[in-house]
């Protein structure tokens, strides 16, 4: 009877660790990853099919092969305007079968993914910014965040029958995030964590939102989108752009040791124009082309972040799904063809930083 007993235990055992096994292998489970410091490009397109294209599996050879080690996948859905309450995909956002050969595509490159949805606001007249989101009832909000919760668990469900090693459950949802708590923590939070079982992060707007988030215990990684004002002059210097880093950087590490979790950029970027310093946001239309401060600013954010024993990474806004995107006649965000693509693969093809803060 002892010796049945014993054997009963192994086999059960063993049974255990072979279904345990085989979750894992099917996609169904997927243990979350230590944390580790994140070579990231934010890799996007507005159209349903162009990262299933010829010229994305270029294009995203591309990224791997300036260092970087980390992609963050941006497909989009709307919403028309910012007190309405509907959220749905368009002709402009990435197909599902498109979301999901990208993915495969960077995993085949060894590049490591974080699935980033974003909700864009359709019609301005209420405001064009996604942080404005507001609705006027409690049964609009109700409604808001039942869809929100849909939208996102989709694409936490995607994330990991595909082994996405991050997912972003929003993105600079200013409004929504600090104000609506309990909904982000019985709402949506519970069923992506039911559905994805890797790491979570939430992109925070730079100013008015990431010291206000109160469900950064439930995530993984503290996002903040770091699109920071520094300086007003057009052609600041470099020493004048590291400067105006200081009171910002004091802040950052004063919430960090608050929230004790380690920090990202999901975000970051600048565009290749003249003034560019004082709204990183913004544009840069019509605006005189300036190379140098671009490059200016990415070296800042390199030389001033990595010694930060908190800081794990930067995803570089943005990069498109053609290989010839960019050029020193392009004055918009993307690095691609500039020499903000040479300071980055300088940067990235440096070993990565080691980190003990968080392991």
């Amino acid at each position: 009877m002892k010796n049945k007993s014993k054997l009963f235990i192994i086999l059960l055992m063993a049974a255990a660790v072979f279904g345990y096994m085989g979750l894992s292998r099917s996609g169904l489970f997927a243990p979350k990853s230590a944390f580790e410091f994140q070579k990231g490009m934010c890799y996007v397109t507005w159209s349903s099919n162009a990262f299933s294209s010829e010229n994305s599996r270029e294009s995203i050879k591309v990224v791997k092969e300036i260092g970087a080690t980390w992609v963050a996948i941006i497909p989009t859905w709307y919403q028309d305007k910012c007190s309405t309450s509907r959220i749905y995909s368009t002709d402009s956002t990435p197909s599902d079968a498109s979301v999901i050969g990208i993915i495969n595509e960077a995993h085949s490159l060894g590049l490591k993914v974080m699935l980033k949805p974003h909700l864009d606001v359709i019609d301005a007249s209420e405001g064009g910014f996604r942080g404005d989101i507001m609705c006027a009832t409690d049964p609009e909000w109700e409604a808001w965040f039942d869809n929100y919760r849909d939208f996102i668990v989709h694409y936490a469900k995607m994330a990991q029958d595909t082994k996405c090693e991050m997912l972003c459950i929003g993105t600079e949802l200013s409004s929504v995030a600090t104000i609506k708590e309990d909904k982000w923590k019985t709402v949506v939070i519970p069923p992506i964590k039911e559905a994805y079982k890797g790491p979570l992060t939430y992109a925070a707007n730079w100013h008015d939102e990431y010291r206000y988030v109160k469900f950064w215990d439930e995530m993984d990684y503290v996002g903040i989108d770091a699109y920071f004002p520094l300086s007003d002059k057009k052609i600041p210097t470099y020493e004048e752009i590291k400067a105006g880093w200081t009171p910002w950087m004091k802040d950052i590490e004063d919430f960090q040791k608050q929230v004790d979790k380690p920090i990202i950029f999901p975000e970051a970027g600048y565009c290749s124009a003249d003034g560019i310093t004082k709204m990183p946001w913004e544009e840069a239309a019509g605006r005189p082309l300036n190379m140098k401060l671009q490059e200016n600013c990415y070296r800042a954010v390199f030389e001033l972040f990595w010694p930060k024993e908190w800081f794990y990474g930067v995803y570089w806004w943005k990069w498109g799904t053609n290989k010839g995107l960019g050029g020193t006649g392009n004055r918009s965000f993307t690095p691609q063809n500039k020499p903000a693509q040479n300071l980055i693969m300088e940067w990235y093809k440096k070993p990565a930083p080691k980190r003990s803060l968080y392991k």
